[in-house]
């Protein structure tokens, strides 16, 4: 599956402001079968410090929902939780995980049960917002191209002009 924008972000935030040496994006467990269908959308490896970052990413902007309610979102969540888990203890053995699940817009009536989902960061509403609001400080710091074509849509935004001046 092509990589989205919102994983992109995502994948600026643990390059840019978590300091990960390798971002991969849309990773599948090895050897294929039932298990390698289950993508991950972004995992971020910070080597200096051995851990990896986890992430879920659902940009709905009209607010998540996930087939048909509020129930059936959390246990979807749950499951790619869970999957995340099972990817890290098989294959990341060698890091300390971090889970996250990263989405612009989360009605108020699915916040508590993410929430219930222990041990998994929520990048969500106020949160989201405050992780982008990081990385356009950054990019307005920044013209160093980062091989990340959000956060270089970001510098472009950060570095526009109000007011274009004609050197004529």
């Amino acid at each position: 599956m092509a990589t989205e924008m919102g994983e992109y972000l995502v994948g600026a935030y643990l390059k840019l402001v978590l300091k990960c040496s390798v971002v991969d994006y849309n990773a599948r467990p090895p050897g294929g079968g039932l298990s390698g269908l289950g993508e991950l959308d972004v995992i971020g490896f910070d080597f200096v410090n051995r851990k990896a970052y986890l992430c879920e990413v659902t940009t709905h902007l009209d607010g998540l929902l996930i087939g048909g309610g509020g129930d059936s979102t959390v246990r979807k969540i749950t499951d790619k939780y869970n999957r995340q888990q099972t990817y890290a203890s098989n294959y990341l053995s060698d890091f300390a995980p971090s889970y996250m699940f990263w989405s612009p817009v989360v009605r108020p009536g699915l916040v508590e049960g993410l929430k219930s989902l222990k041990g998994l960061e929520l990048f969500i509403n106020e949160d989201y917002s405050n992780a982008v609001a990081s990385l356009r400080d950054l990019a307005k710091e920044s013209t160093a191209d980062s091989n990340n074509p959000a956060f270089r849509i970001l510098q472009i935004l950060e570095h526009m002009r109000a007011k274009r001046e004609v050197p004529w």
